[in-house]
């Protein structure tokens, strides 16, 4: 994995919006067209916005970089690497249409693909081992990202998905002997201890999803 490669580039990014300011003047103009679920602080909510995004795409490396070492004490590296490989590729070689992009509000696109696929094999190992591969919960924090990309561009982005997880991650892999095993590992008081760390990222940031309107 190039995630120091990909830190990098991301520090430049928030160079580039601390002279330029793109992100946050792109984003003011999305607060009123936002849906009615997503909850922003009343007293700051371009600043909340900005902060989330911010958050959401710092976390890329770390996320890479822990799923990548899971799946190799899993014994499963072979098969979920190039998955992983896919985000990382995504942020050092981006594709055609999204030239001319720079600065952080060009690479919230590059951060969704990425915390998407780890979603995706997140879900793959829960399905088969009751457990996560990681266990930041980032499915509100997606529905978020999802709408200030906006459609159809997002719905892009979940096909690529999709196709990625379904070609590299057969369930076959979760019945291997070394899958098996690291089973047990995961509810060991230890690893619960050291999960600890990775709260909901929205909740964390004030940015929240209410999914049903108070009666």
């Amino acid at each position: 994995m190039k995630t120091a490669a990909l830190r990098e580039m991301i520090q430049r990014a928030h160079q580039h919006e601390a002279a330029t300011g793109n992100l946050a003047q792109q984003l003011e103009g999305k607060i009123a067209d936002l849906h009615r679920s997503i909850r922003l602080p009343a007293d700051d909510e371009k600043g909340a916005l900005v902060r989330f995004v911010a958050a959401y795409i710092d976390q890329v490396p770390d996320i890479l970089d822990a799923a990548n070492q899971v799946a190799r004490d899993a014994g499963i590296d072979g098969q979920i690497k190039p998955v992983l490989k896919v985000a990382e590729e995504f942020f050092l070689h981006p594709p055609a249409l999204m030239a001319g992009h720079e600065g952080l509000d060009g690479m919230l696109d590059e951060a969704y693909l990425a915390h998407r696929l780890v979603e995706e094999v997140n879900d793959r190992y829960i399905t088969h081992l009751g457990q996560p591969l990681i266990p930041l919960d980032t499915t509100v924090a997606n529905l978020i990202a999802h709408q200030l990309i906006g459609e159809p561009f997002a719905n892009q982005l979940d096909e690529a998905v999709h196709h990625a997880v379904d070609g590299m991650l057969e369930a076959s892999i979760f019945e291997q002997e070394s899958v098996q095993a690291y089973r047990g590992r995961l509810s060991s008081p230890n690893t619960h201890a050291a999960w600890q760390q990775w709260p909901c990222l929205s909740r964390q940031l004030g940015v929240e999803l209410q999914l049903q309107e108070a009666v």
